[in-house]
């Protein structure tokens, strides 16, 4: 059965599953549908359509779901999508998405999202990442698993984040960020490999010393974009005997044949 404080408001189109926790004062508007296990804490506002999957935390004051910060939006119906696990801390806004881009904005399972992150419009988040406090995303940004971005940085519209990048505290974000590299400064540059968080998750040392390879022939090697990506294609063809090194090197070929904003340097 789910607990709904006596203050809160909650529309009578909304949906909530068993054991859904809703704390004072706290506004669960139209088109809302929150799964089980999910803990909305005081003063949290969740506007909808939005589809919030289980066991998430909202911490309070959190604003989740309201209208996109866009002049061109003229209240179309769009949406929310968050998955599973993902804790929200104090003040942390999105908004749903817009008709110009794919009408959703999508968040993964697991995620961390510190104190007064700011999600916007068609944003995609993926899996396991973590957003440092007062980082700030712009509409149609695409963050990768486990990616982390330190405490405010500044992400601009339409950038893309590969899987296991990190950022420094105060990073200016206006070009993509290749999987698995390290950024800082405004605007940012690139500082070698994410090494460390690489280790954590379980990343041995043969397939570390490829990225490393991989990191050279894309930024110490003085190639342009298009010969650094054929001569990875080249290095995925060495890849075979390491195991999880040939999806490793994949992921990278594929984020950059999506480059559309030019990549950090």
């Amino acid at each position: 059965m789910s607990r709904v404080h006596p203050t809160a408001v909650v529309d009578p189109s909304a949906a909530l599953d068993e054991g859904v926790d809703i704390g004072p004062y706290s506004v669960i508007g139209a088109g809302v549908r929150i799964a089980s296990g999910c803990r909305i804490d005081a003063h949290v506002v969740i506007e909808g359509p939005a589809e919030i999957g289980p066991d998430n935390h909202f911490h309070p004051f959190c604003s989740i779901g309201g209208a996109p910060q866009d002049k061109k939006y003229r209240g179309e119906p769009t949406g929310l999508q968050i998955g599973r696990g993902n804790t929200f801390r104090e003040y942390v806004t999105v908004n749903r998405g817009t008709v110009q881009d794919r009408g959703l904005t999508r968040i993964g399972d697991d995620n961390w999202v510190m104190a007064s992150v700011h999600i916007a419009h068609d944003c995609t988040i993926g899996d396991h990442t973590i957003f440092a406090n007062t980082t700030n995303l712009a509409g149609h940004v695409e963050i990768g698993d486990w990616a982390i971005l330190g405490g405010c940085t500044q992400v601009h519209q339409f950038c893309k984040v590969g899987a296991h990048a990190m950022t420094g505290a105060g990073t200016v974000l206006l070009h993509d960020l290749p999987p698995y590299v390290m950024a800082s400064g405004n605007s940012a540059s690139a500082h070698g490999l994410n090494t460390e968080g690489l280790k954590r998750r379980g990343f041995g040392p043969e397939r570390i010393q490829l990225l490393r390879r991989a990191y050279k022939l894309l930024y110490k090697q003085g190639l342009g974009f298009e010969e650094a990506r054929q001569q990875l294609e080249q290095l995925l063809q060495e890849a075979g005997s390491i195991a999880g090194a040939c999806d490793d090197l994949q992921r990278l070929i594929d984020f950059l044949a999506r480059v559309s904003r030019g990549i950090v340097r």
